[in-house]
């Protein structure tokens, strides 16, 4: 925590108006540090590649280049988990009716929201949030959409023939990308319920991804991560996906947002990954620079 001194000056300068940090300013200092990070500038240029119009079950606008879409869901406590967790909770410890600084105590489990999973989440012994390498968190980003046969079948799964029908249209996945899946499933979020959609027996079914699918994405397109929209990678009763990535060293991000706005190729994904020793995932905040 800074100290009461620093804290001070912020809270001056924000009640001046003078701590200001613009768009433009992000994408400059976000450049600076892609570079340090060894991105290359042909990697820079695919980020702000020209847009194509969003996916089905999303904004039908086109992108502009040089935009930065936040894949991150907002995290209350009525955000959907898995069944079994507790739910996200927040309370004040600190308000401006009793001093100057206003802080929150919160309380989550580390797999809820839009959130990191970690090979140690189902690897004994596997790597935890902190030792993932962190040029994994900047990554070309291809979005493969399964809206149209989610939105008939709530276990559809992201096969080894949609990747080739994506490659087929879009060219060779990138080596070192990030693949998510967009389902069309955020679209369920007003009702949690529904957006868990348990049976009977509390399992929820969801689209996720193929264990094959997987496996070819991580030996044959070297993948440094998947993301879905939905709770998990895995469909129902399933849990190949999370094997084959997690198993091979790779990470996942689940319950993405706004991913019907990202051209299926071209942005260049950004982790905000979370860092506490031990961990085996937690929340993040996912941009894509288009």
């Amino acid at each position: 925590m800074c100290s009461p001194a620093v804290l001070d000056r912020a809270y001056r300068e924000i009640e001046d108006g003078r701590a200001r940090f613009g768009r433009r300013s992000f994408l400059a200092a976000l450049g600076a540090s892609a570079a340090g990070l060894g991105v290359s500038a042909a990697g820079l240029g695919a980020a702000t590649a020209a847009a194509t119009p969003a996916r089905a079950g999303g904004d039908t606008a086109a992108v502009r280049a040089g935009t930065v879409i936040d894949l991150t869901h907002t995290l209350t406590p009525q955000f959907p988990v898995w069944p079994g967790n507790e739910q996200f909770a927040m309370r004040p410890v600190a308000t401006f009716d009793t001093g100057r600084f206003a802080v929150n105590a919160m309380s989550l489990w580390e797999h809820t929201g839009t959130h990191l999973d970690a090979p140690a989440h189902i690897v004994r012994g596997g790597a935890t949030v902190e030792a993932l390498p962190v040029r994994d968190f900047v990554a070309p980003l291809a979005v493969v959409d399964i809206a149209g046969k989610a939105a008939q079948d709530d276990d559809a799964v992201v096969t080894v023939d949609d990747v080739a029908a994506w490659e087929r249209q879009h060219g060779p996945i990138p080596p070192g990308a990030l693949v998510a899946m967009h389902s069309g499933w955020e679209t369920r979020l007003a009702d949690p319920a529904r957006f868990v959609n348990a049976d009977a027996l509390r399992i929820p079914h969801a689209p996720g991804f193929d264990r094959d699918a997987v496996r070819m994405l991580v030996h044959e397109r070297n993948v440094v991560g998947l993301g879905v929209d939905t709770l998990s990678l895995d469909r129902a009763g399933d849990v190949g996906a999370h094997v084959e990535l997690l198993g091979a060293g790779r990470y996942g991000i689940e319950a993405m947002a706004n991913l019907a706005t990202v051209p299926p190729r071209g942005a260049t994904v950004v982790v905000g990954a979370p860092k506490h020793a031990g961990g085996t995932g937690g929340p993040c905040r996912v941009l894509a620079l288009v």
